[in-house]
């Protein structure tokens, strides 16, 4: 059963109508739901917590990672942790190959729900070090094929991904590290094709 079904099912079960839960989910007609219930338009994370808020349910359940689909009461005394999902670590980029694609992941991480990450990236170098990123931290990744200037972004240069601060010019992409031992990477002309911005830094993990 996928979230498409889960969704259908969980809303027959409340006894609720395809226009109650387009009201509530501020869609303007019934038909939108539809085409969601039939996986004809794809959900975005946010979107399954909006649905899991809705349903009464969790997006955990949703997602199928969990088999009731009634929230976990918590007894008195006790902090709710928050729901999680899992975004593939990518290491080193396979040629012609999405990010991430199977062949690019070693592992996956559990990151909160509603955080809007697609993947991680493992620093690997001191090349970031003055943006308080280190060798060995794992940056989250909003997948985007855009940022604005003077962002963290994640970046495909050929079969490499790497972190660094994006400039783009009419005539030439600047790749800044963040540590003033190492040059800007710039390219030019038709050097620029080779550069993929993959995504947007949103968060990192760093180990003591």
């Amino acid at each position: 059963m996928d979230i498409y079904q889960r969704i259908r099912n969980r809303r027959e079960e409340l006894g609720m109508s395809q226009d109650d839960l387009a009201q509530k989910m501020g869609y303007k007609s019934r038909s939108s739901i539809n085409k969601i219930e039939m996986g004809l338009n794809d959900i975005s994370q946010s979107k399954v917590v909006a649905f899991a808020e809705a349903l009464d349910t969790t997006p955990a359940y949703l997602m199928g990672w969990e088999v009731t689909s009634k929230p976990t009461e918590v007894p008195p005394g006790f902090m709710p942790l928050p729901e999680t999902c899992k975004v593939p670590l990518v290491g080193r980029i396979a040629c012609g190959q999405p990010i991430t694609a199977e062949e690019n992941i070693e592992d996956y991480l559990d990151v909160p729900v509603g955080h809007h990450v697609d993947f991680a990236l493992l620093c690997e170098g001191d090349s970031m070090v003055d943006a308080g990123i280190d060798d060995g931290d794992v940056v989250y990744i909003r997948k985007q094929p855009d940022v604005e200037n003077g962002q963290i972004a994640a970046v495909r240069i050929d079969n490499e991904a790497t972190l660094k601060r994006v400039y783009k010019y009419v005539d030439r992409i600047v790749l800044q590290p963040e540590n003033r031992a190492y040059p800007p990477l710039t390219y030019v002309g038709a050097e620029m094709n080779q550069v993929t911005i993959e995504g947007k830094a949103v968060g990192w993990l760093h180990w003591v």
